[in-house]
């Protein structure tokens, strides 16, 4: 799967409910050209970006677009996928996940999240290693357990504004920050949120595409991935996370391993 990485001008974006120096703040620094990315992944370990696009593969490509490996599941498709420890996790997107390596090679059978888990859209794994999922249909905020088990559930219409049609999920480990895209059938926004699911800050993404779907972070870099179906293409961006004023800014995170 080929791809072109093309620099962006640098544009500030800053989040629509933090203010002061210390909010949500994006700035635009490159893009993809990529056919119907549905969910992203950075890998530290290959410094790389795990893609899945609703097809039965999914691909690890390099930070400049060059294909590393592909690796299938024991689903019929791959519509969300995560970093778990040294391994993947993946979905189909009904609620469906299995344990892989990074070779693909299956760690354990399929298995289904409880709750009435129905349509995942994006998965991650939080510092605790419980799996935290967003779905549209109905539109929810869900936190399991590692063996699938129903933990914690947020209904994303309770939050103002709604999100009605969340796609990917990221997680800032230096913070614990949870970080969601919202499509275009909904806001066409980024979201940030604490551990535990309280608001911080929004920034719309209408500017840069249309339709995201899915997220990643590259904390070692402060750098943000956002999947675009509408233009077929992922965004880069420098990313500042909201953070309590007169704060000290965030030390780097774990980066490439390769270098």
């Amino acid at each position: 799967m080929a791809q072109r990485f093309i620099p962006l001008c640098t544009v500030a974006l800053g989040g629509a409910l933090a203010t002061g120096a210390g909010a949500l703040d994006l700035r635009a620094t490159g893009t993809y050209q990529l056919n119907r990315p549905a969910s992203l992944e950075y890998d530290p370990t290959f410094c790389g970006l795990w893609i899945a696009n609703e097809g039965p593969e999914a691909i690890l490509v390099t930070l400049q677009g060059d294909e590393l490996r592909r690796i299938s599941s024991d689903l019929y498709r791959i519509k969300a996928i995560a970093i778990e420890g040294d391994n993947l996790i993946v979905g189909d997107g009904l609620g469906r996940l299995q344990r892989l390596t990074k070779d693909g090679a299956p760690l354990a059978a399929p298995f289904r999240l409880g709750g009435g888990a129905s349509d995942t859209e994006g998965i991650a794994i939080d510092a605790a290693g419980d799996i935290v999922t967003v779905e549209d249909d109905p539109e929810r905020l869900t936190w399991f357990t590692p063996d699938g088990a129903l933990r914690m559930r947020i209904d994303t219409m309770d939050f103002d504004p709604p999100i009605s049609e969340a796609q990917g999920i990221a997680i800032d480990p230096r913070t614990g920050h949870l970080l969601i895209v919202d499509d275009w059938e909904g806001s066409n926004s980024l979201y940030e949120f604490t551990a535990d699911g309280e608001l911080l800050g929004q920034a719309s993404l209408i500017e840069y595409g249309t339709d995201p779907e899915g997220i990643a972070i590259r904390p070692g870099s402060d750098q943000l991935f956002v999947a675009f179906d509408g233009g077929a293409r992922i965004v880069t961006f420098d990313y500042t996370p909201t953070l309590p004023e007169g704060a000290e800014p965030l030390p780097p995170g774990a980066d490439c391993m390769l270098f």
